[in-house]
């Protein structure tokens, strides 16, 4: 079996539940708190830049409006992305996957980058986020690059060829070794509240590395773990992890 080169205890999205998320804020809470990998969403702005949000519109997360990629980074730079949490976080702000590169590096965590392409977006999301995490992080530090755009894998497969690559799934797929196969990804990344003994059994019989999302209970923590899953991403960074 391959090994997974993250820790097995992942906050998702940065800060999780406790700090807005994919922000700077989130990713140096996450490494107070003792998390030593952090995942997060790259999408791209209309002008090609690399940002850290989820959605393909900024409403849910910023104060702005409208899709992101059809806003350029400059309209996008000053919005505000921590004040619908809390009034606290007022000042938050989307960064891009190079400001968040280079805290990671500064903080000693591992990350999880997930490729995040807007609709028909796919091909240029994963060879530029590929290309970015390539020129920027440290061969020190571990990395796993995902999404559930095979689209966007194939593309950052082809850009850069050596990075490490999982695929994203909600069920294991029955065909899942040629669908790594394919994407010549080394592990999979599936949600943890359809994992059945069945298919993690087939995993570990095919040396597949195998994490999942999003666990936020010690309950499903420990049934992930009883089936083999070697890191679980969660939220809930108060109760869970390190």
């Amino acid at each position: 079996m391959a090994r997974y080169p993250l820790s097995p205890w992942i906050a998702h999205r940065g800060g999780g539940c406790l700090a807005p998320e994919n922000t700077l804020e989130g990713f140096r809470l996450a490494a107070r708190l003792g998390f030593q990998a952090v995942e997060f969403d790259v999408m791209l702005t209309r002008d090609q830049v690399p940002i850290l949000i989820h959605d393909e519109t900024l409403e849910r997360t910023t104060d702005g409006r409208g899709g992101v990629a059809e806003r350029d980074w400059d309209e996008l730079a000053d919005l505000d992305a921590g004040r619908w949490l809390h009034r606290s976080w007022s000042g938050a702000r989307i960064p891009r996957l190079t400001d968040v590169l280079a805290l990671c590096t500064d903080l000693g965590l591992g990350v999880n980058v997930e490729i995040k392409p807007a609709a028909g977006h796919d091909e240029a999301t994963g060879r530029l986020v590929a290309e970015g995490v390539a020129a920027a992080w440290p061969a020190t530090l571990p990395l796993v690059v995902s999404s559930f755009s095979e689209a966007a894998l194939a593309a950052a497969r082809d850009a850069v060829p050596e990075q490490p690559r999982a695929l994203l799934v909600e069920a294991i797929p029955g065909d899942f070794g040629a669908r790594l196969a394919r994407l010549d990804c080394a592990f999979l990344h599936a949600r943890a509240v359809d994992l059945t003994v069945t298919a993690t059994q087939e995993l570990a019989a095919a040396g597949v590395p195998l994490a999942a999302y999003t666990v936020n209970s010690p309950e499903v923590a420990a049934r992930c773990f009883a089936l083999g899953v070697v890191a679980l991403f969660t939220d809930r960074l108060d109760c869970l992890g390190p």
